[in-house]
């Protein structure tokens, strides 16, 4: 039995997957496809969790950020994010009725969630840069390859950069709101869409910063007309919402149980660490029950960076991860193999001593491969991590 695993047949298995008009195409875009982008310093364009975590505790009062994180319990060695903040804020909010937390009053913790969501959509906010990204090359891949089922984007990222480059390309797509200024959320609409499958299907898990609740509960995506209690809808807790705020969250992970339960169906992830117990949950369960449906996590660095990606593969055959030094494939860890045969994708592909290393968990390499799929040979994407 090969000991090592060839980069060019494990890569060819994805572009298989990826290509064969019976299968159903989605992608799990994670915080780390934003750091593809690169400004003329090289710094990303939207940092990653941590960073986005230091970028916006700097901001807030240092104390009250300090208060908070000591009653955070996380796993060893992980240190609370900015979204376990926000889940501790709003577990107090609907627990602490009149009473206090450390001098923090209820009018206290709202203020907080609400300026940490600002902080977040200031980061965030982003404006893709004019110019070909490797969210361009994503989308150019999309169109450039008719298929007869709709391609569906899942990310739990906020940012808009996304529905920007799908705009760029005039692709269209269902995001589950309809109308225009402020569009509203129609679960029916999400349940028994019928669309063309030129329209992308664009689940985003955690919400985005243009996602808003009024008081009255009703959810929209667009500009809130004044500040008259609208919140924004920035990372589900999963803690105790009312059905009302937790619903958009529910029926776009829904969709994403939905795609792997059903038929032939190919999920990528990139830039997806494996960090969301709650969406590993919904994959790896999802895959044990469809074994005709498979999921490649594309990782950046070394395998071993990611043990609860590792955790998962192992739960499931039909995870199979591609990472910097090694791949996992149905149940087995292996190197990479030193080739010295054609390799037609050498530019995934880049030597470390005596190693080889692979370079499709990095975005920008990956949205390279996909636009060489489509034919088109153009130097895009060059601002990649």
């Amino acid at each position: 039995m090969d000991e090592q695993y060839d980069i060019a047949g494990r890569i060819n298995i994805l572009r298989q997957g990826l290509t064969s008009d019976k299968n159903r195409v989605a992608f799990l875009l994670g915080a780390g496809c934003p750091l593809s982008i690169r400004n003329t310093e090289g710094q990303p364009l939207i940092p990653d969790i941590a960073g986005l975590t230091k970028a916006v505790c700097e901001k807030l009062e240092k104390d009250k950020i300090t208060t908070l994180k000591t009653g955070i319990v996380l796993s060893e060695g992980r240190e609370p994010t900015i979204e376990d903040i926000l889940s501790r804020i709003r577990l107090l909010i609907d627990a602490i009725g009149a009473s206090e937390f450390d001098g923090l009053n209820k009018e206290d913790l709202t203020k907080m969630e609400k300026e940490i969501c600002e902080k977040i959509t200031e980061e965030v906010n982003k404006e893709l840069p004019n110019e070909i990204t490797s969210y361009h090359n994503l989308t150019s891949w999309i169109s450039g390859i008719p298929r007869e089922n709709p391609v569906e984007i899942f990310t739990p990222n906020y940012d808009l950069l996304i529905e920007s480059s799908l705009e760029y390309k005039n692709i269209p797509f269902f995001d589950g709101f309809v109308g225009s200024r402020n569009a509203f959320f129609d679960l029916h609409s999400m349940e028994h869409e019928e669309l063309p499958s030129r329209w992308v299907r664009l689940w985003k898990l955690h919400g985005s910063v243009n996602w808003w609740i009024d008081d009255t509960g009703k959810v929209f995506r667009g500009i809130p007309k004044s500040d008259n209690g609208n919140k924004q809808m920035i990372y589900p807790s999963h803690l105790k919402y009312s059905q009302s705020r937790r619903m958009p969250y529910l029926a776009m992970q829904d969709k994403l149980s939905t795609f792997l339960a059903t038929g032939q169906s190919v999920l990528v992830t990139n830039g997806y660490s494996f960090v969301d117990q709650h969406l590993n949950e919904i994959i790896t369960q999802r895959l044990s029950a469809n074994p005709r449906s498979v999921c490649f996590g594309l990782l950046y660095g070394n395998i071993e960076q990611y043990p609860e990606a590792l955790d998962c593969a192992r739960k499931t055959t039909n995870l199979h991860l591609l990472a910097k030094n090694a791949a996992f494939f149905a149940g087995e860890q292996k190197a990479w193999k030193n080739g010295d045969s054609i390799n037609p994708y050498d530019y995934l592909t880049e030597q470390d001593g005596e190693s080889t290393q692979c370079k499709i968990g990095d975005f920008g390499a990956f949205s390279r491969f996909l636009l060489k799929q489509t034919g088109s040979h153009r130097s895009e994407g060059q601002n990649e991590s």
